[in-house]
């Protein structure tokens, strides 16, 4: 009996040894940075879930220059956090010259290694006082679109000459163009070269290396990056690998996403979606959802197109989460928005329809595990806009990009039944 019980000892110990060795080869260890574990988000030890939303401009409103606001900057977070909205996607930095209609400025590159250091100090404040509130921020780092320089930046400084603006030549003829980006390598090594000089930045604030600051939760590659045409996707999926091998060499700390806005993003090709998401060195997968911007609900017609706006939206969402389940990877749904009432801005206008959307899409995405985040496009908060129909120089910054009527997608601090439906899905006390 002794031996018989000497030896059910020694197994358990073995046992015991063999489960920590596993536990510290296998799942994260409490780190206050953001881990991925599996199909799900880790943070001090703990599963990491969150509602938060879009807040592209808080660089700017961090510096000390143009369109600087700290005062303001420290009210929105304080705001924020008190809705526990405590994960903010952000815009690194806007690219180019100034004084270009519907793009946002002040711009922190202008030309390739020629920064705005008010902008890099905007950023290195805006992490400060996030860091401070225990907040985390997604920062993405090009744009397909016009609104912050990318793309058609990066192929300008790279030879391609003068690029189309939507809103000079059409959409058509700028997607066009901008599916040229994906083939384009010198575009990309300009690319690359911002890469590596961000994340080589230290915090001039915290005295914090980037790569080691855990108020960052993941780099982003960009903001929608398209392939914008069926030919180019082979290379936009090759430049993707490039890119997030890249980061990773360079930040061994923070998760890595695309911040793609899923199939629709991909030319409507889920291949394409699962291709890409798959890739070792992508931590979690993204959806964007646009009902207005996709027409399935008409600017005529929001209230009545409701229905049909939510059937559409859960269509796709389920599809995004199918894939995000086969590859066992978190899904965040991270951009998604719907117009005010009768298609107007006035933050005094009603908010039915849209709060119907947002109760859908929160209801939706927060009952399926495999989805980790919901972040609401876009925080405005104190701000009012000025020129409605097009943002102008020393307008406030609202949630809409300047290429949008202002209004158009924000969430102010004044919109308290949306408030409501988001604080219904957080852990904000009522």
């Amino acid at each position: 009996m002794r031996t018989l019980i000497k030896l059910t000892w020694t197994l358990a110990i073995v046992l015991m040894a063999l489960v920590s060795c596993a536990e510290k080869k296998g799942a994260p260890q409490a780190s206050p940075f953001v881990q991925r574990n599996g199909a799900s988000f880790k943070l001090n030890g703990q599963e990491y879930r969150f509602v938060g939303t879009n807040f592209w401009y808080g660089a700017i409103l961090g510096s000390e220059g143009q369109g600087g606001d700290r005062q303001r900057l420290c009210r929105e977070l304080d705001k924020l956090h008190s809705l526990g909205l405590d994960n903010l996607r952000i815009l690194v930095g806007s690219d180019g010259q100034r004084g270009v209609t519907t793009k946002v400025e002040p711009t922190l590159q202008v030309s390739p290694g020629v920064y705005n250091d008010t902008i890099l100090a905007g950023l290195d404040y805006l992490l400060k006082e996030m860091g401070a509130r225990d907040m985390k921020a997604v920062l993405y780092l090009n744009n397909s679109w016009e609104w912050s320089g990318g793309y058609g930046y990066y192929l300008e400084q790279a030879g391609a000459g003068k690029q189309p603006r939507p809103n000079e030549d059409g959409y058509p003829a700028f997607m066009q163009a901008m599916s040229k980006y994906a083939s384009n390598n010198k575009a990309h090594q300009l690319f690359y070269d911002y890469v590596r000089f961000i994340l080589g930045r230290t915090n001039r604030y915290t005295n914090t290396p980037y790569t080691n600051d855990p108020t960052i939760m993941a780099w982003q590659i960009g903001n929608e990056p398209r392939a914008f045409s069926q030919e180019a996707k082979e290379p936009f999926a090759k430049w993707l690998r490039e890119a997030s091998a890249l980061i990773r060499s360079l930040d061994k700390n923070h998760l890595i996403s695309i911040g793609s806005e899923g199939i629709w993003g991909c030319e409507n090709d889920a291949s394409l979606y699962e291709k890409i998401c798959s890739d070792p060195n992508i931590d979690y997968l993204n959806a964007h959802i646009w009902p207005y911007n996709w027409s399935w609900a008409k600017q005529d017609s929001l209230q009545e197109n409701i229905g049909r706006a939510c059937d559409n939206s859960g269509k796709y969402l389920k599809e995004h989460i199918g894939i995000a389940r086969k590859l066992q990877k978190p899904l965040v749904v991270e951009e998604f928005g719907y117009p005010r009432d009768g298609f107007i801005f006035e933050p005094a206008s009603p908010t039915t329809a849209r709060d119907r959307y947002y109760d859908f899409i929160f209801n939706m995405a927060m009952s399926d595990s495999i989805v980790k985040g919901c972040n609401f496009w876009g925080w405005a908060g104190e701000a009012r806009p000025v020129h409605q129909q097009q943002w102008q120089v020393g307008d406030p910054y609202c949630g809409d990009p300047a290429q949008e009527a202002q209004g158009l997608n924000s969430v102010f601090d004044c919109d308290s039944s949306t408030i409501a439906v988001i604080r219904k899905y957080n852990r904000a006390s009522p």
